[in-house]
């Protein structure tokens, strides 16, 4: 007792430590027969699974970056929704590895005043509601319920902000979708409104933290328990709680699409969601009810590596989703593979027109490219149904390329599945050609592209429009941690793409909208400055002949068509073989 009396604090401190270690030494080598390594290196075999842990959120901070080009690239998406100049010093830090396409210059190059500021497209012209778009570019199919609330906000607000479009993923068009819709009819929307008191509070609450903070204390006060509280939005000028009613009757709805809403383009998936009924089978006036505040439909055939149905871990589905998307709370949401209304090519474009007829809008298909097989059916059937008078056809067809799919897709599937986006929309683009409908279609290509390069060189090539998931996705804070699905445990870092109210509520809605904005002003500001040094005064003059290709042993090939007979082996020979096959 008395040497236990007279050591010092430090001499207790290390008695102590070495007692812990101690003792997780015999735990590690003598208790334990869960990791062998530990057996045979107690302690320190857990720096292992430490660095194991640690390497995917820090991947991106230590070495070269292999998934995207080159790391410049990834400079270049945080400059631009920085708002920051993009200009890189002496060179580039990760030069593009080859082969790679090269773009033509112009001998006497254009002032960037000389270039159209037109970047619109038109879809469907000969529906009755044609949609004009007034950008190239769209913010991909993201869905409410992958991305959270608050992501989903974000993106709405950015895409409203920056005059482009946004698709709604298949999650379907929910109330987060409505964040700035503030010009609401009573007759379409369910109100909630507070006490008196409470909207006290909540003034007290925004005065002493933020209005975040405030918004949520309000929610609290007003819904209680009520597990669809998050369902609604909240009106912060009037301090009411709004969302659609989609129970009313379609006559209900605005004939129009308002004026304060991002221009949507609805993706329908296999699973339906947000135009089905309670037994999970379409239902023609939800859908109705839907396009009042959408342009156009996307029917998701395909996506990238995700084959399969879209999958959402239990986890994920939230009240709050399971409200969206009619099904039960904390049960796993698996979509078919297959699309309910698609056994057959003629069947699915037959619901195309179906889709067409009830919304007076255009309607597309989103599908993935192996090879000629995948697309020469349905330009025969496109072909077919001209040549007939019928315009039951699709009026777009997005290509999605074979790698990832909404941030999570089988791993062994990111590699072995579907061409990459350029061998896809060059093929597209030959084989609708060839068939004599190109002018009938029009191309919309996602897979990969990040910065204006990859724009003009996509947009040579045959799209006519571009998606793009990755490029917004880092600009609303994404830091590639690779913990999208959440079914290990471990959730999305910055709150963009969990359900974990701990992590998702502290998202800066505002701040990542602004620079998912800032992000599509500066990609067109510089694919304007390119098409300047092209010679090209509109978006429009782009084609193939514009490009160039290096190939991996520094070979330059100026005819891109021998490029990709050679990269596809698409030749006579193989065409022939196909239809013989047939």
């Amino acid at each position: 007792m008395e040497f236990l009396e007279n050591i010092t604090f430090w001499e207790e401190f290390w008695l102590i430590f070495f007692i812990i270690i101690f003792a997780w030494y015999v735990h590690d080598k003598y208790v334990q027969r869960k990791h062998q390594l530990l057996v045979n290196y107690p302690i320190i075999g857990r720096l292992r699974y430490l660095l194991e842990e640690l390497r995917e959120p820090f991947r991106q901070y230590f070495g070269d970056e292999k998934f995207y080009e080159s790391k410049d690239k990834l400079d270049w998406v945080q400059k631009a929704c920085r708002d920051k100049p993009n200009y890189a010093s002496f060179s580039p830090s990760q030069p593009l590895p080859k082969p790679k396409f090269m773009i033509r210059h112009a001998n006497i190059v254009l002032n960037e005043d000389e270039v159209d500021d037109d970047f619109t497209v038109t879809f469907g012209e000969n529906r009755e509601k044609p949609y004009r778009a007034n950008s190239i570019l769209a913010r991909s199919a993201m869905s409410d319920g992958s991305i959270s609330p608050e992501g989903t906000r974000a993106f709405v607000k950015g895409s409203y902000m920056g005059n482009f479009p946004i698709n709604s993923g298949e999650g379907g068009v929910t109330s987060n979708f409505f964040v700035t819709h503030e010009k609401y009819d009573p007759k379409y929307m369910t109100l909630v409104e507070g006490t008196a008191f409470q909207k006290k509070i909540k003034d007290i609450v925004k005065y002493f933290f933020n209005g975040a903070v405030a918004a949520d204390v309000y929610r609290k006060l007003v819904f209680g328990k009520d597990e669809e509280a998050e369902t609604y939005i909240l009106d912060m000028s009037k301090k009411i709680f709004y969302r659609p009613n989609w129970n009313l009757p379609l006559s209900a709805f605005p004939v129009q699409v308002p004026a304060d809403m991002p221009d949507i383009i609805f993706q329908i998936s296999s699973g339906l969601y947000g135009a089905r009924d309670l037994d999970g089978k379409f239902d023609p006036q939800r859908y109705q009810k839907v396009m009042r505040f959408c342009r156009m439909t996307e029917i998701k055939i395909a996506q990238g590596a995700k084959q399969t149905g879209g999958k959402l871990a239990a986890h994920k589905v939230t009240p709050a989703i399971a409200y969206y998307r009619n099904v039960k709370a904390y049960e796993n949401v698996f979509s078919p593979n297959r699309f309910p209304y698609a056994n057959s090519i003629e069947e699915l474009f037959d619901f195309v027109g179906n889709l067409q007829k009830l919304s007076s809008k255009p309607v597309g298909i989103k599908i993935v490219i192996s090879d000629i097989g995948n697309i020469e059916p349905y330009a025969k059937e496109i072909k077919k149904r001209v040549d007939e008078g019928n315009d039951s056809y699709p009026d777009f067809i997005s290509i999605d390329a074979g790698s990832g799919g909404s941030a999570t897709a089988p791993i062994e599937m990111m590699e072995r599945v579907g061409l990459n986006i350029r061998d896809s929309i060059y093929l597209v683009d030959k084989i609708l050609t060839q068939y004599g409908v190109r002018d009938k279609i029009k191309l919309v290509a996602s897979g990969k592209i990040l910065t204006p390069d990859d724009i003009i060189i996509i947009m040579s090539l045959g799209a006519d429009f571009i998606q793009i998931a990755r490029g917004f996705m880092m600009s609303a804070g994404c830091i590639r941690a690779r913990y999208c699905s959440g079914t290990e445990g471990k959730e999305c870092p910055v709150g963009l793409a969990t359900q974990d109210k701990s992590k998702r509520r502290k998202y800066f809605v505002f701040k990542q909208a602004q620079k998912v904005a800032n992000y599509h002003k500066n990609l067109l500001k510089s694919v304007k400055g390119m098409l300047a040094i092209m010679g090209l005064k509109n978006i429009n003059q782009l084609n193939k002949h514009r490009l160039m290709f290096l190939d991996k042993d520094s070979r330059v090939h100026d005819n891109i068509d021998d490029v990709f007979k050679r990269r596809l082996d698409i030749g006579k020979d193989m065409e022939d073989e196909y239809h013989e096959s047939r």
